[in-house]
This record gives C-alpha cells, structure tokens and sequence, in this order.
C-alpha cells in the first residue's frame, strides 16, 4: 500500500475524557480531575507508551485557566504540558471541550473575541515551553455540542429548539475560525483538528426520507461552514480545514424519531463504516483520523475489532486513514450520573499510582497494532 500514516507518533492514539461542561442540572463537570488524570498524567502517558500509544487527544480547560477576561493561570495546564515533554507524547490539544468560563454568554460578541484571545495565548505558552507549534482542536464536535446544548438541553447552554441550536452551531463555527486564525498566528505551522461525528439516520417504512437525509446532510454543516462552502460570512476559506476528525460510536446509526433504535452491524439498513469513512474523505480531501471511538463493558473487544477491520478496508479502498484513537482510553465517571463507564483500555480506582488494565483489549490492541503494521507499516 502507497500510503503510510505520518501525522501521529502511532497510530493508535488514547483519548482523556476532557468534558468541563454545566450539565442541564447547573453542575459543572471537570472529568480530567474526575479521573485523577490531573494527578497521575505522567504516569497515563507512561502507561499507554507501554502499549504503543505515543499520541493522545487532551483537554486544555478553559474555565480553570480564564479566571478573569483576559487573564490566565496556567497552573493546571502546566504539569500537562511538561508531562508530555518528558514522556515523549504527541498531544492534540482541545481548546474547548463543551465548557466556558463563568459568566460568558456563548451567543455573544465578546465569547468568539475571548476564545480567540485564550487560544492564541495557549499557542504562545505551547511554543515557549516546547519549541513547537501545537495541534489543537479548537471547538470538539460543534455538531454534537450545538444540537445537545442547542436543541436537546443537554447541557450548556440547555436550549431546547432547532433555531438556538442553528444560531449556536454558527457560534461555534465563528469560535473555532477565530480560534484557528490566532492559535496560526502565534504558533505557524500549528495543525487544526476539526472533529465531529459520522452518522447514518435511517427512515422509517412510514415516513417521508426527507427529514433523515435532510439530517445526515447536517452532519457536514460545521465541517462546510469551516471550509467556506456553506455561510461564507461566518469566515470560513478551504484553508480553515485542515485535519478530519470522525468520531464513531455504536449507536451512530439509527432509526429516525421514536427511541433512537441502534441500527448495528449485521442489520441490513447498517451503512458499513469504510463507506461513511470514505464518504467523508471524498467530500473533503483532508487528512482523516478516527477521532474517538468506544463501547462500554464486554464488548470492548468485538466492538474494537470491528472498527479495526472496517478501518482497513477503507485503506485497502484508497482512504489514507491516520490513525485510530481509543476514546476514551481510560474509564470514567459519567456525565449524567457519575456512574462508571467501563469503556477504556485503563481502569479507574480510587488510590495508587498505576491504573488496572482492561487485559482482553489490551491484548486486541497489541493484534491490531500488527494487523496495521502490515497492512501500511503504521507503529
């Protein structure tokens, strides 16, 4: 195969939960503490090393850092920052991560202003604590966030109805474009995530298709409106997008309306993931990673072998995939009710040093990391 994976230092990279957003109830989530990975990165970092991960995806949290309009404490940064460096960890950084600072409207002027300063200024402090420009996804899965806060009232800022979350995926947008023109111009050469979700919403037998195509197409809103395709207003130019993230879970298929059936893999109205990979990769031409993916409990394994063979078969039909993140690699509480989400490759416990491994995936890890060594040479 021509194509060799290049823009990770594996291509397997291990997620942290980052999630720092107000849930609908007020409460602030902040699972990098949740986790303790606060506590212990130097030792995450180390531990996934161990198993060939030598890149990850982490949050910067931005209301921990902005304690007042343009001022910054880095203190919680910092130790990440260093922990990287000493470990050799490639990290692809999340500005925002569903949370902001207290007090900010996100429908406002003064947050997109604000965004764009804070990134620019995290780029500087990148580029002086390690000589190199960082990678950054400025605003993690604007689909998601605009239609869970904008539509659903899942969390912040807990509207409930398809013109807010319209309005807020443009906010978003324009965040993520000031964002990347700032973080650009401290940091040249910096690379630019922009991560979303892959779907397939599928009709009914008794329904008009319109309405389900009408949201798969919505799918690529935030990725065109970037590119300068949809909304040009807003700002965005092909330049804006530069690396494709695709986040894919178990139940990204689904029926439309009523419960949201999960259409899985054996079903015949599943779309195969190497088409919904090479459809996006079509459409943009861009560097294409799996950004997350994972389920929970024991079917971490078969869930995880089967992206992997359907990941292959899209590099075998010509889509240069990057790389593959675990997401997320370590276990966590959850958002809604702090209950444990047995869904990573590390474990949670409450004290020491050196987090359980989940052993069935790390073996499939290691077969996996040899099937994509043979298939591309990918480490």
């Amino acid at each position: 195969m021509a194509f060799r994976p290049s823009l990770f230092r594996s291509f397997f990279l291990g997620g942290f939960e980052c999630s720092t957003h107000r849930r609908r109830d007020g409460q602030r989530l902040d699972l990098i503490r949740g986790t303790r990975h606060d506590v212990l990165i130097t030792q995450d970092y180390r531990q996934l090393a161990d198993h060939g991960i030598r890149a990850v995806r982490d949050g910067v949290r931005w209301h921990l850092i902005e304690t007042a309009p343009g001022h910054y404490d880095w203190s919680s940064l910092l130790p990440m920052i260093r922990a990287a460096r000493e470990t050799g960890t490639q990290v692809a950084w999340d500005l925002c991560h569903y949370g902001w600072p207290d007090g900010l409207d996100v429908y406002s002027a003064a947050f997109v202003e604000r965004f764009a300063d804070y990134s620019r200024a995290f780029a500087r402090l990148h580029l002086e604590e390690t000589g190199e420009a960082p990678m950054v996804c400025p605003v993690n899965e604007i689909s998601f966030f605009s239609w869970a806060g904008g539509e659903a009232g899942l969390m912040n800022p807990c509207d409930t109805d398809q013109e807010h979350s319209d309005e807020l995926k443009r906010q978003l947008v324009r965040a993520t474009i000031a964002g990347t023109l700032a973080v650009r111009e401290a940091a040249p050469g910096a690379r630019i995530l922009a991560i979303d979700p892959i779907i397939n919403i599928v009709a009914r037998p008794e329904q008009d298709p319109a309405e389900a195509e009408a949201r798969n197409e919505g799918q690529f809103h935030a990725w065109d409106m970037i590119a300068g395709r949809m909304s040009p207003e807003l700002g965005g130019a092909p330049e804006m997008l530069d690396i494709l993230g695709v986040n894919y879970y178990w139940n990204n298929q689904w029926l439309h309306g009523g419960l949201r059936e999960a259409l899985l893999p054996g079903d015949p109205r599943h779309k195969p993931l190497r088409e919904l990979l090479a459809d996006a990769h079509a459409r943009y031409g861009r560097p294409i990673f799996m950004a997350e993916t994972s389920i929970e409990g024991d079917e971490r394994v078969p869930w995880f072998r089967y992206i992997g063979e359907e990941v292959r078969a899209a590099m075998r039909a010509g889509v240069p995939m990057e790389g593959i993140c675990l997401y997320p690699v370590l276990s966590h509480p959850g958002w809604d009710d702090d209950r444990y989400c047995p869904n990573g490759l590390l474990e949670l416990r409450p004290d020491g040093d050196i987090r359980p491994v989940h052993e069935p995936l790390a073996t499939e890890l290691a077969g996996q990391r040899r099937l994509f060594k043979a298939l591309c040479g990918a480490s």
